[in-house]
């Protein structure tokens, strides 16, 4: 059987990569065409990706569920809401956004006419992640066709029943010349990143976020890198106790904590903690009842290597001296972890150190908000930074001193679902932006565009006469 394997995996490998160079070669041809797409066509394509997602509720539904039990409720918020909500605002401003923009001259350039083109940078690659399957393959994929690029997909092989229904969708919707999709591991990761895409979008841990880069810049290809990193949640002594737990245990333990920007350590004043801790408790048991295994409303980790890893960080935790606070209870058998709260955390352990993507979170207190501020800032700057606070100037001082990709007062989560302002992390937690206009401009290239009316540069070549060194010397001088 093994041989059999082992003579066969080549052949498989060879053709697998054959055919990837096939589309790709396909869409370079017509990428070239698309450059020359209207409005008009680019909303047809938009409206009819957005048709065969409707027509596709209950199975994408479905889907989410057999992967990783994942309630119809927040597939409806969470993977299919945001998507048509990008459609919708991609078709009534993707005409603003191709006409581009004109640039007032500068006195240098005065005589001259001058604007911003906006044209598809051309063939893409998106790759996506296993979390939330739907919504992080196609929201690239809506920026990719608004610009007018082609695209090649690759889905998270984790969740096998989303890929099903993504295969469909695209298939539906789209020639493989324009959009397709490849399924499979790492071989294939492999094989898309050898390739010269003009832009990769990536949505992974920055882990693999480095690999992406490294293999894009064989070929000097641009990238989006949406990452993730360790978001941490302040909530100080003014904060509104209940409010405040109500919106973390939401943030941290919707999709089982499987979410880039949820909450991933919290910091709370000491003054308020054990009450903190009381409304975290009374909100969960409101959210999932005494039984969270029970829960309709609770989904499940992932697969049972990410259920090994996170329970893995949770017992060291509490073998070295951390406090339960919450939960605990775990299945292998369901890829089970009830939402937990622990405190007391050593810092030596892997908890505070890796992200924990899962439904664990570590409860910190604190005095001075100075110290949180560097604990902060001593870590890779993450993707999400929340407060929960009364007061303005603490919050003003915080965002001030730390930096993340993006941040919430008095809320969390929350961003990604704002259309109107750009997403994406800085740094280890990422590259770039994506969003409405930010999507976009991700796989657009803007290209500046001048124009001579009456320019009188051509007063400064050579020769360098008199004349000529007067005026630059008058140039000069208008800049002191």
């Amino acid at each position: 059987m093994s041989a059999v394997a082992q003579d066969v995996h080549p052949k498989f490998e060879s053709a697998m990569q054959a055919d990837i160079q096939r589309v790709f070669a396909l869409q370079q041809q017509k990428a070239l065409a698309l450059r020359s797409s209207n409005k008009t066509e680019r909303v047809a394509k938009l409206k009819k990706l957005r048709d065969a997602i409707l027509s596709r509720q209950d199975a994408i539904q479905q889907a989410c569920y057999a992967d990783f039990k994942k309630p119809p409720v927040e597939v409806d918020l969470a993977e299919i809401t945001p998507i048509l909500a990008e459609i919708k605002h991609s078709i009534s401003h993707i005409g603003k956004w191709m006409r581009g923009e004109r640039v007032w001259p500068t006195m240098l350039m005065f005589g001259t006419k001058t604007r911003i083109r906006y044209e598809p940078k051309g063939v893409s690659l998106i790759i996506a992640p296993w979390n939330y399957p739907i919504n992080l393959t196609l929201m690239p994929l809506v920026s990719a066709i608004a610009a007018g690029c082609t695209a090649m997909v690759k889905p998270s092989e984790m969740t096998p029943h989303c890929s099903a229904v993504l295969r469909d969708i695209i298939n539906d919707v789209f020639h493989e010349d324009e959009v397709a999709m490849f399924e499979g591991e790492v071989d294939v990761s492999t094989a898309l990143l050898e390739l010269p895409f003009d832009h990769i979008f990536f949505t992974g841990s920055p882990a693999v976020g480095k690999v992406v880069m490294a293999a894009a810049a064989k070929h000097l290809t641009s990238v989006t890198l949406e990452l993730g990193g360790k978001s941490p949640v302040i909530v100080d002594e003014s904060a509104d106790i209940k409010k405040a737990a109500q919106s973390v245990m939401w943030g941290k333990f919707s999709n089982c904590g499987q979410t880039c920007i949820a909450p991933d350590y919290l910091y709370v004043h000491e003054s308020v903690k054990d009450a903190f801790i009381k409304a975290c408790r009374e909100q969960l048991e409101h959210a999932y009842g005494k039984d969270t295994k029970a829960s309709p409303d609770f989904a499940r980790v992932v697969n049972a290597r990410h259920y090994g890893r996170i329970k893995s960080l949770m017992d060291e935790a509490l073998d070295n001296g951390a406090t339960l606070l919450a939960g605990g209870d775990t299945d292998s058998e369901d890829n089970f972890i009830a939402p937990t709260l622990i405190g007391d955390i050593p810092d030596n352990t892997r908890i505070m150190e890796e992200e924990i993507f899962g439904p664990v979170l570590p409860v910190l207190s604190f005095s001075d908000i100075n110290q949180v501020v560097q604990r902060i800032n001593a870590a890779p700057k993450p993707l999400a930074l929340y407060i929960y606070t009364k007061n303005p100037q603490q919050a003003e001082r915080v965002l001030t001193q730390t930096s993340a990709g993006g941040s919430c007062i008095n809320s969390c989560v929350v961003q990604y679902l704002h259309i109107n302002a750009p997403f994406g992390g800085v740094n280890n937690s990422g590259i770039g932006n994506s969003h409405g206009v930010w999507g976009f401009k991700a796989f657009s290239h803007e290209r500046t565009v001048i124009e001579n009316k009456f320019s009188v540069s051509h007063w400064l070549a050579p020769p360098y006469n008199n004349f000529v060194k007067r005026m630059i010397a008058i140039t000069l001088a208008t800049f002191k």
